[in-house]
């Protein structure tokens, strides 16, 4: 809760910080990796500051907080902090590094803001951080504590036992322990973090959801080799598709992740497009695993049918299902899906059930798309659950 001092601070610097916080967040960025260049090597995502997507996330985040404590003082924003905890946790984020970040933050704002930023709006603002740092250090303490590691601890030695090519573009990795420790329990619909070290000695991490239930022998992780069209190919996901191999051993982080199966009988809407096939099939394949008779509408969307990567894997999972329906749209279905429809999906003319909960995974369109369905239809927001794997810019609209 923002003191009774900052609130009128902040409330009428908000406009001015918010026009200007995509200059801030570029200049932040410049002033962190200066003083901290290993940052941007072997910690951040190189093509998202590259293109800018960081950058506005970390705008769209610090605004979209400091909006929050105007307009639901006594509230928390769970849903917006629970999603950056786990992905911070995935990274072994600790708290010293949240004042390293406001030191550059904080300078950033008063250079680009120069004498507006007076030491009372300085004080304002500064409070706004701490406010949404601390709560993200004591969600990321518990994320470690439940993990029985110390905090940042995530990083463990796995080989890889199997590798399956299941598209053009995609290929599925099999994970064990490299070490005598076990495989981590997590839930169905969590990711990793992988980090590779590229050519260039630069060790990036990027995040990958388990793609099989939990209780199997091994992790299991799809990758998608990302071509650029126009931009730079993906470093890791291109590095992973052309160099991982049966025998590698590979840094991996414990699991995390908001977007989670939650464990009730009600009906479930898993709606997927493209790579974001793959927390729903860990979904899928716990519920298959577990017999679970509950209705289950099961929406994929994709280019074709042979980019659907584990087609052939998801068809089966939901004819194990009694309770499962599975509706499918490809833009250039051909011959090879009879059953499909063509173009982008529609939920429109969908039988959805009462007390519906929704979990969405793909592009940020097709997620804004199937959400404002949903809610035409009646379903509440808080059921409607998304992951976006890169910087969330969707922050704060939700």
């Amino acid at each position: 809760m923002l003191s009774e001092q900052s609130v009128p601070v902040v409330r009428a610097t908000l406009p001015a910080v918010g026009s200007a916080i995509g200059d801030i967040a570029d200049l932040f960025y410049r002033k962190l990796f200066d003083a901290h260049p290993e940052l941007l090597r072997d910690l951040f995502n190189r093509g998202n500051q590259a293109n800018g997507e960081q950058q506005r996330a970390l705008a769209g985040s610090v605004a979209a907080f400091a909006g929050l404590l105007l307009e639901n003082p006594d509230e928390r924003a769970d849903v917006m902090l629970s999603r950056i905890s786990h992905k911070h946790a995935s990274l072994g984020i600790t708290s010293d590094q949240y004042t390293i970040v406001h030191r550059h933050l904080m300078a950033a704002v008063a250079e680009v803001l120069g004498d507006a930023v007076t030491p009372e709006v300085a004080r304002a603002w500064d409070e706004v951080y701490w406010l949404m740092a601390n709560a993200l250090i004591a969600l990321e303490a518990r994320l470690y504590a439940r993990k029985g590691v110390a905090d940042g601890d995530v990083w463990r030695p796995m080989e890889i036992v199997d590798r399956v090519e299941e598209s053009a573009d995609a290929v599925s990795l099999v994970l064990e322990p490299a070490d005598d420790r076990t495989v981590v329990p997590f839930r169905p619909g969590q990711y990793v973090s992988i980090q590779v070290e590229l050519p260039d000695g630069a060790r990036q991490i990027r995040q990958y959801s388990l793609s099989a239930a939990p209780g199997r022998s091994g992790l299991r992780v799809t990758v998608k080799r990302v071509r650029g069209g126009g931009q730079p190919d993906g470093e890791v996901s291109s590095w992973l598709y052309a160099n991982a191999r049966k025998g590698d051993v590979l840094s991996v982080s414990l699991p995390a992740g908001d977007l989670a199966l939650a464990e009730h009988d009600g009906p479930l809407l898993l709606a997927s497009a493209g790579i974001g096939v793959t927390p729903i099939l860990s979904m899928l394949d716990h519920l298959a695993a577990a017999g679970a008779t509950r209705p289950v509408t099961v929406v994929h969307a994709d280019r074709t049918p042979d980019d659907h990567a584990h087609r052939q894997e998801q068809l089966d999972l939901v004819r194990a299902l009694p309770d499962a329906r599975l509706h499918l749209w490809y833009e250039e279905p051909g011959d090879r899906a009879p059953e499909a429809s063509a173009g982008r999906a529609d939920l429109t003319g969908l039988d959805l059930p009462e007390g519906l909960t929704a979990y969405l995974c793909g592009p940020v369109p097709f997620m804004r798309a199937v959400r404002g369905d949903l809610l035409s239809r009646g379903v509440p927001a808080e059921a409607i659950h998304y992951e976006v794997f890169g910087p969330d810019l969707w922050l704060g609209r939700q």
